[in-house]
Parts: structure tokens; sequence; C-alpha cells
């Protein structure tokens, strides 16, 4: 802690970025917080909204099916009034939930002893039970007391009311919460407004209730209706039904549910925070139009808020990453305004040091810092001049001494070839010349007592070596200037036999190496012909072959000719040792052997490579042929012949 502390009142930078981060970190972490704060009330007045579009919806609906029961109730109430007997009452009663697929029930009842035939009572009643509508004359009981007859029975007018079926006497009743609309029913007959009876449809709260419910905007959210009494009519918990919405609220730590309870029993419209059953909660309200209730959507917060929750989650890593990224870019500020400063303060030293080659840029700045850092970039550029004219006499100097190093190098490199060469070319001539003159003065004494045998074998000792001198001779002159001259002045307007000349290389190899089988094999007809120059083409095959004998183990030499329409190419293989890998890249270089003291000048492969590759064709080592040597000779379509060959001339 007090080397960090050190180290900060020892750099200007670090004292920079200090003061910024005590700057920017409480602005950051405060506008973080009230963007938190903000977003839970966005979030609350985005869900308030959001319920109160679905109580609206829901609200909808349900006064939708209050006017479908009024007017359905409406239109038939003249007819009822017109044809008001028990069976016209029992038969209306059933078109009425017939047509009117939103209706559970429909009773007409008559005034008592209308109809003595049925004595005191007469109502006739049809309900809705899933798929079956059941028709019947009720059982007697005291209907005029209750409360669907007895409000329009008392007050003369139609009107709605809620209650709970639990008349268990009868066969055919609606189980639960009841709407039913009630109209009365007078004497079309007589004109001092007669009551005859009451007209109601009943809708099932019960299932309105699992209506409205089944679109929840949240999981736990739910829908109650209550009346201008405060009382529950809808509730997910039937044991809260008919009770007041605030019954047993504390004024003092449940002011906010008697408030709601208050504004819903008004008839009032809009939400609010309340805090119910210890749980805190959106509730949206809104009175139903065409009846004195007032219905309600409750949405917990916890269900509202379930994102922002987790947005508290986030928080905690954008509060970290915003840290960081002030440190970052605080620090990137701080050390790109006193980069300059900096620059110079490094460049300062390297001049101490007699480093003058990183030039200071030149500073568009306009305050002090900038002029210093131009100044210094003058003074550096003017003594960067007088060093580099120093230092480029010092490396034309250096580079001069080089220049005669690798000179004298390369004279010295040049003597020890030559040297090489002529130790080389006299150690080859001297061998073949010594034999010659030798068996040349043994011809010359006593002849006639050596057998003819004798010498005959000298003879043919003689020819061979004379042989190999006259192609050591041949080789050098081909190699010199004068011979590649000749090779570009030749023509290559020849017509050979691909196997004819294959044969003349084979014959040529076993006369110079007697005890040796040349296999020769051909895919191709004796038609097929190269337009070529015949005496460097057998050259380049000869020398290939030659090598094969030589410096094979002398059992499998082989030359292989085939052909397609693109190419006809000649395989020269043979097994012993092989070209090792090492040498594999200077093979093709004039005067280069594997054995500096075996017989040969290091040209048959190079002087082969060239007559080849002049006269159109390729010369190629078979990497992949591992039980000795294989060159393989190739030439394109493009030097086929298109006729015959006549009798070309032997080579030498």
């Amino acid at each position: 802690m007090f080397a960090l502390e050190r180290k900060i009142r020892r750099s200007l930078s670090g004292k920079l970025i200090f003061s910024i981060i005590l700057l920017a970190v409480p602005i950051f972490v405060l506008s973080i917080g009230l963007l938190f704060l903000e977003s839970r009330s966005y979030i609350k007045r985005e869900a308030t909204e959001h319920a109160m579009s679905r109580l609206s919806t829901a609200s909808h609906h349900v006064d939708r099916y209050l006017r479908i029961a009024e007017t359905a109730t409406n239109i038939y109430t003249w007819i009822v009034e017109e044809n008001f007997v028990p069976d016209s009452m029992l038969a209306l009663s059933r078109r009425i939930v017939e047509l009117n697929g939103n209706i559970d029930g429909c009773s007409i009842g008559a005034e008592p002893d209308m109809f003595p035939e049925f004595g005191r009572y007469c109502s006739a009643y049809t309900i809705r039970e899933n798929d079956t509508i059941t028709s019947v004359f009720e059982q007697p009981y005291e209907y005029f007391t209750r409360i669907w007859y007895a409000n329009p029975r008392s007050t003369r007018r139609s009107g709605w009311t809620v209650y709970y079926d639990e008349v268990d006497s009868l066969d055919v009743v609606l189980n639960g919460m009841l709407a039913t609309y009630s109209r009365p029913l007078f004497d079309p007959n007589r004109t001092d407004s007669t009551l005859i009876g009451v007209i109601t449809v009943d809708l099932s709260l019960t299932r309105l209730s699992r209506m409205i419910t089944a679109d929840k905007p949240y999981p736990n959210s739910y829908y109650v209706m209550v009346d201008r009494r405060g009382q529950f009519y809808i509730h997910p918990d039937s044991t809260r039904l008919f009770t007041p919405i605030f019954e047993g609220a504390d004024p003092v730590t449940q002011a906010d549910l008697i408030a709601l309870g208050h504004e819903m029993s008004s008839g009032q419209e809009g939400s609010m925070s309340v805090v119910i059953e210890g749980q805190p909660c959106i509730v949206c309200y809104k009175p139903i139009r065409n009846a004195l209730w007032s219905m309600a959507i409750i949405c917990p917060e916890s269900d509202i808020l379930q994102d922002y929750q987790k947005l508290t989650s986030i928080i905690i890593p954008i509060l970290i990453i915003g840290l960081t990224l002030i440190l970052i870019l605080g620090r990137r500020s701080v050390v790109h305004a006193i980069s300059p400063l900096e620059q110079l303060l490094v460049q300062t030293r390297r001049i101490e040091a007699g480093l003058y080659d990183e030039r200071i840029p030149h500073s568009t700045r306009h305050d002090a810092v900038g002029q210093l850092q131009n100044s210094f970039m003058q003074m550096q550029s003017s003594l960067d001049r007088h060093v580099s004219a120093i230092r480029k006499v010092n490396h034309e100097t250096a580079r001069r001494n080089d220049e005669l190093a690798k000179a004298s190098e390369m004279a010295e490199e040049a003597a020890l070839q030559k040297t090489t060469f002529i130790h080389n070319m006299t150690h080859q001539i001297r061998t073949p010349m010594n034999i010659v003159m030798g068996f040349a003065q043994v011809m010359e004494g006593n002849f006639d007592v050596i057998p003819k045998e004798e010498v005959k074998s000298l003879a043919d000792i003689m020819n061979s070596e004379a042989k190999k001198l006259r192609r050591m001779t041949q080789m050098l002159f081909d190699s010199s200037d004068i011979g590649v001259f000749e090779e570009m002045k030749t023509k290559r307007h020849e017509i050979i036999s691909c196997n004819k000349l294959a044969h003349e290389c084979v014959d040529y190899t076993q006369r110079n190496f007697p005890g040796l089988t040349v296999k020769l094999e051909t895919s191709i007809p004796d038609s097929v012909c190269l337009l070529s120059n015949h005496l460097f083409l057998m050259r380049g095959l000869r020398e290939l072959l030659y090598n094969s004998a030589k410096y094979s183990d002398g059992k499998n030499v082989a030359m292989l000719v085939s052909g397609t329409e693109e190419y006809v190419q000649f395989v020269i293989e043979d097994t012993g040792a092989g070209i090792p890998q090492e040498h594999r890249e200077k093979m093709f270089e004039p005067f280069t052997k594997i054995d500096d003291l075996s017989e040969g000048l290091g040209l048959g492969l190079p002087l082969a490579l060239r007559h080849i590759t002049y006269l159109g064709g390729s010369l190629t080592l078979d990497t992949n042929y591992f039980d000795g040597c294989r060159f393989i000779v190739r030439f394109p379509s493009e030097v086929f012949a298109e006729a015959a060959p006549s009798d070309s001339p032997k080579g030498e």
C-alpha cells in the first residue's frame, strides 16, 4: 500500500489518474444508481399500463356478456307478457337459453296464486349444463323472497343482482355464484301496471371468472370483482366471497387497502400500489358500466419486478466493467496528454547515450508542451544529420572493407577450386595414360614372345583407357564456352525413334561394361518418334546409363520406355546405394562429386541435364524410389514427330 502511494507521488501520470478516478467514480456510481431506480419506476409504469390494458379487455368481455343478457331479456319481455301462460313460460325460457350461448339460465316466475292449477307457486326454469339444456317447472318454494325476484317486484325496475345459489331442495339449480338480470312483467291488458311476474336470466360468475382469469398478464396475478358495498363477487379464494374488501383491515398499517376499497365501491377507475396479505401489489380497477360493480386485477410486484431483480445481478458486473473502463480510459487519456513529456524524457536519455535514430514527431499542439516537443525535434534533427553523415562515412568504409574481404575469399576459393580441378584432372588423365604408355612399352619390347591372347587383352585395355580419355576430353569440351555455343547452334529437326535410341544407349553402355547386362523394356511402338537432335539426346541418356552402370551394384540396371498422348519418358534405374539426401541439392552442379577420390570429373549429370533441357525435356530424380537411383527423362507431346524415322547416324 505504501509502495503504491510512493509510486503515485513520484509519477505525474499516477497523480492525474488518481484525480480523475476521485472525480469520475462517484459520478458514475450515482448515475448507475439513478438509472437503476428510474428503471424500477419505468417497469412499474409499463406493468401498470399492461395490466390496465388487460383489465379493460376483461371488463369489456364482462360488459359484453351483461349486455347480451340484458338485450335477450328485454327482447323477450313483451313476448312473455303477451303469452303469459305456463306452457309459454316454459317454452320461452328454453328459447332464451338456446339462442344465447352466454346465458346459463332463465327463469319466468308468476305472482302468487296466479295459476290456480299450479297452486301458489308457478315458476318455469331452464338451465344450461355443458351442452345439455333442461327446462322444468320449479318445485314449490318461496321464490318471492329471493333477491332476484324481490328487488324488481318492490322497485318495479330491472337490474342486476348477485347471489349464491344454495337452494338444496330443488332438483335443478345452477351451482355457485350467479349474476342475475331481473325485469318485472306487467299485465298488457291493464293500464295500472299490474305486476304479473318477473323474468330473469342467470350468468354463472364461476364460469365468467374462469373465462377472464384465463388471460393473466403475470403468473400470480388474479381478478376480483366487488359491488358498491365492497363485497367480493369474484375472488380466487371462495372464502372471501360476499365479504368486504376492507374487512379486518387495520386503518394504520393497511390504509392503502381501505383506500382501494373506497375507490372501487365508489365506481372510480385507476391504479395504485397496495400491500395485500403482506405482499406489495399493483392494483388496477375499473367499474362495470352496466352494473354497479367494480372489477380489479391484482399483480404482485414480485412478478412485475422479476426481470428487475435480475437486473440487480447485472448492475454489479456493470459497475465493475464501468470502473475498469474509467480506469483504462482515464489512464489512456493521461498517458496521451503527457506522452510528449515522456517521449522527450526518453529521447533525452537516448541522446545522452549517443542514439539519434528515432526522431520525435512534430506536434500540432500550440501549448508549451507542443512547443517544447518541436524544439527538441529540431535539435535532434540537427544532431542526427551530423551523426548520420559520420555514420554514412563509416558504413561506406565498412562496406568497401566487406567487398574487399569477399573478393579475397572468392579469389582464394577460385584458386582452391583451380588447384583441386587441376589435381583432379591430372589424376583422372594420368591413370589411363600410364596404363596406355606402360602397355605400349611392353609391346615395344620382345613382341614376338608375347602370346596373341595377351596382345589382344593388352589392346583391349589400351582401347578402353583411350575411350575414357576421349570421354573426359569430350565432357570438358562440352562444358566449355565453345561447347555450349556449339550446342546452342545445333538444330532439332531430326526424327528419332524412341525405341531405337534406347537400344543405341544400351549397346553403348554394354560395350563399355562388358560384364554388365542392361535391361531394356518398352511399352510404346517403334513408330513413336521425337523431333530433336540425335547426338545430344543420345549423350544425355547415355550419361545417365553410364552413371548407373558405374556407381550401382551392377546387378539391376534398366532403361524403361513408356508414353502417353501427352508425353514420352525414359526411366533409368538401378539398385545400390543411390545418391545420399545431403548431396541431392548439388548433384547437377558442375565438378561436384560425392567422393573427391572417385573416378570421374563430376560433369556427367550436369551435362545430361543441360542436353535434355535444351532439347525441350525434363530430368528429375525420383525421390520415392529407395532401392537405388532412378532418373526420369520426360519429353512433352510438343516435340513428337509425325512420321517414322529413317536410319539415324550413330553417335560416338
